[in-house]
C-alpha cells in the first residue's frame, strides 16, 4: 500500500486517513507513522469512529488557519444559530453556507460569505466530511459487502450526482449549548444542515426527505436514527416508490 503524504495543515484529513488505515487492519503505530499523527491521536480518532461512525471523528483543527476570516461577532453567531433552528428555505433539505450568509448577512447588515459561514461551522464542530461511499465497495469488510449488495445496484440506476445523497443525525459535542444536527451531503460533497435544541421529530425528518424526494428517483444513505421506529416516516416512505433510503448502522 502506498503511503499518502499530507501537508502540515491537513490534520483533519490525516485523522480520517488514520481511521481508514485501522479499518484495513493497520496497527496504531503504523497508522501514526503513515499519517504523521501521534499514537494517542490515532487512538482517539479510532475510538470516536467506533462509538459514532465517521460523523463522530473529530475534524476540527486547533487555532486559526492562515487566511481565515476574522471571528464573527456574538450577535451574528447568535443569528446564525437562530436561523439554523428554523425551517430551511423551501424545497431544500437544510441550510447551506451560502443561504445562511445571504439571509443572516442581510438581517444583520453585515457582509457574510459562504466561506466565512463554513469556517464558523468548523469552529462550532458542525462541518462534517462526506463519506467515501464509492471506496467502500472495494473493501473486504461487512461494510463493503453491504454497499456492493444493497446500495450499489440502486446507485447504478441513479447516475446523476443530484440523485445520490448521504446524511444523518447526531448529538453535537458543543461546550455551550445543546445541539442536535440533521445533515445531508449532496453533489460534490456540498453540505446542508439544520440544528435543534432537542432530538428532531418525525415532521423534521419528513420536511427534509420531501425536499430530497422532489428530484426522484433518488437515494439516501442515512446514519444515526432508526427511521423504522416512526410510523409516520414509514407510512410516507411507503408512498415513495422512487425514493430509496439505506440505513447505515453503527460504525459500519
Amino acid at each position: 500500500m502506498s503511503i499518502k503524504h499530507f501537508s502540515p495543515e491537513s490534520v483533519s484529513e490525516r485523522r480520517l486517513e488514520a481511521v481508514r488505515l485501522r479499518l484495513d487492519g493497520v496497527t496504531v503505530a503504523e497508522a501514526a507513522r503513515r499519517t504523521g499523527l501521534s499514537a494517542p491521536t490515532v487512538t482517539a480518532a479510532w475510538k470516536a469512529f467506533c462509538q459514532g461512525g465517521w460523523a463522530a471523528v473529530p475534524v476540527r483543527e486547533r487555532g486559526r488557519r492562515r487566511g481565515r476570516a476574522p471571528r464573527l461577532t456574538a450577535g451574528v453567531q447568535q443569528a446564525l444559530w437562530q436561523r439554523m433552528e428554523a425551517p430551511p428555505p423551501a424545497d431544500e433539505p437544510g441550510w447551506t453556507g451560502a443561504a445562511l450568509a445571504a439571509d443572516v448577512g442581510t438581517e444583520q447588515g453585515v457582509t457574510l460569505t459562504r466561506r466565512s459561514v463554513e469556517h464558523w461551522w468548523e469552529d462550532e464542530g458542525l462541518k462534517l466530511p462526506a463519506w467515501p461511499l464509492e471506496q467502500w465497495g472495494a473493501e473486504r469488510s461487512s461494510r463493503g459487502r453491504w454497499f456492493r449488495q444493497t446500495v450499489a445496484p440502486v446507485w447504478q440506476r441513479l447516475p446523476r450526482a443530484t440523485q445520490r445523497w448521504q446524511g444523518g443525525v447526531r448529538r453535537v459535542r458543543h461546550p455551550r449549548r445543546r445541539v442536535y444536527q440533521l445533515y445531508f451531503h449532496g453533489p460534490r460533497g456540498r453540505l446542508w444542515m439544520r440544528c435543534f435544541p432537542q432530538p428532531p421529530g418525525a415532521d423534521d425528518y419528513l420536511l427534509a426527505f420531501e425536499a430530497l424526494a422532489q428530484n426522484a428517483p433518488a437515494g439516501l444513505v442515512f446514519h444515526g436514527a432508526d427511521l423504522a421506529a416512526s410510523p409516520e416516516i414509514q407510512a410516507w416512505l411507503a408512498e415513495q416508490p422512487e425514493f430509496y433510503v439505506f440505513r447505515l448502522r453503527g460504525s459500519e
